[in-house]
């Protein structure tokens, strides 16, 4: 396992933290994080922000990995896979709990697992045809739109906050949208392969 991949499985890790920290029922076993008030504008609690906290490192590693496994030129079938897994067990499985908590919109968690699903679906059939999908703009755009919107959400849309203006919930929606345009162009690129045009042209 080279470093690249081994980054990748302590992302994993991490993520698994997170989801311990974000639902395992602490007060049951008489552990409460404490509350801030902050400037008498509103309250937070250092449980949101140690999972923040979490949260950004596990991110940054989704840029370590990908970045010295091509530098090093160590990418490998299993990194990709695993690379793969650990993205979508990271940003989805914190949307679905934030929603889940009443701190996002729950249509969030729904568009973008729904939009995986359809992406993931026309990449394995064009993997099965020996093609491979690359990523695209707008997908890797609506990827790091998700992070900065989930970060600000664990971190009470602070700065923003004192201005009044929820930057983490408009950045969301934005990657909500880009979740909808983003599997359009996957489809549209995609529509031979998966109607079965293209091995009819080639037939």
């Amino acid at each position: 396992m080279n470093l690249p991949t081994k980054i990748t499985v302590a992302r994993l890790v991490l993520t698994v933290i997170l989801i311990i920290l974000l639902c395992f029922p602490f007060s049951s076993v008489g552990v409460n994080f404490p509350t801030y008030d902050i400037a008498g504008y509103f309250s937070i609690n250092l449980q949101y922000i140690i999972a923040g906290v979490i949260f950004i490192v596990a991110s940054l590693t989704d840029f370590v990995d990908g970045y010295l496994a091509r530098k090093n030129n160590q990418v490998t079938n299993t990194g990709k896979m695993l690379d793969a897994i650990a993205d979508k067990a990271l940003v989805n499985s914190v949307l679905i709990i934030l929603a889940g908590q009443g701190m996002i919109s729950a249509i969030i968690p729904v568009i973008v697992v729904l939009r995986d699903i359809v992406v993931n679906a026309i990449k394995m059939e064009a993997a099965g045809r020996g093609r491979v999908v690359a990523a695209i703009g707008s997908g890797k755009l609506k990827t790091a739109t998700l992070m900065v919107g989930t970060t600000l959400v664990f971190f009470y849309n602070v700065p923003f906050e004192f201005i009044n203006i929820s930057v983490a919930q408009i950045l969301l929606y934005i990657a909500t949208i880009l979740s909808i345009v983003s599997a359009i162009q996957y489809f549209n690129m995609n529509k031979a392969l998966i109607f079965g045009k293209e091995e009819k042209a080639n037939s």
